[in-house]
């Protein structure tokens, strides 16, 4: 039996990583909202 692989460019790889980039989108614009500042002022690069 052959197993799927779970590492490279795989479907799987790829869908989690849109859904996590998604994420990680939606939690900084949020967060800017709530502080009134960019991410990079709250970085400290601004």
């Amino acid at each position: 039996m052959m197993e799927k692989e779970k590492f490279g460019f795989t479907a799987f790889a790829e869908n989690w990583n849109g859904r996590l980039a998604m994420l990680g989108f939606v939690i900084g614009v949020a967060t800017e909202l709530v502080t009134g500042k960019g991410i990079l002022a709250q970085l400290g690069l601004m």
